[in-house]
């Protein structure tokens, strides 16, 4: 894919997550029951910044868990053994609370319907919200976000690559053709 664009630079990043973060606050009654879940390994760091936007803003802390959804994949390889629990390097209990699911794109539902296995593997949320940073379309599942950094309609043979400045040097989002 030689074609590629920028289409969403540092500071429209850094915009669309403080209003995305915004959005989060603005749905809930307090923060008490909130758990931020970002999806490893770019929903994970979108989703700590999102916990240290919270703590500026409204003073309290969010419990954070980074989870892996790889043994919960339905398109990993045949002959793989059965799924395990990938456990958490945290002790949050997410039963009755109100979960963030954040991940960098969505595309297929694939991955979240993998995180939400693996959530229900952990305990029983009163509510799961979708976060996205870029929703790019062509669901195959009947999953939606419930925010959304930016829209990005696409096509089936484009690419979304999202770069965060924790894992690649730099924020930005490219599409390539």
């Amino acid at each position: 894919m030689a074609n590629q664009v920028e289409i969403v630079d540092a500071q429209a990043m850094r915009r669309a997550l403080m209003r995305m973060t915004y959005e989060l606050i603005e749905r809930n009654k307090g923060l008490d029951d909130v758990v931020i879940v970002g999806i490893k390994t770019r929903g994970a760091v979108i989703g700590k910044r999102m916990v240290e936007r919270l703590q500026g803003l409204e003073g309290i802390t969010v419990p954070f868990i980074e989870l892996d959804t790889a043994d919960y994949r339905d398109d990993r390889e045949s002959g793989v053994s059965e799924p395990q629990l990938n456990q958490a390097k945290s002790s949050v209990d997410i039963t009755g609370k109100h979960i963030f699911l954040i991940d960098d794109v969505l595309y297929t539902g694939r991955t979240i319907r993998a995180a939400m296995d693996a959530l229900m593997d952990r305990g029983r949320p009163n509510r799961i919200s979708l976060v996205v940073l870029v929703d790019r379309g062509h669901r195959e599942l009947p999953i939606r976000p419930d925010i959304i950094g930016k829209n990005i309609p696409t096509a089936k043979t484009e690419k979304v690559t999202v770069q965060l400045e924790e894992v690649d040097g730099q924020d930005l989002v490219m599409l390539s053709k």
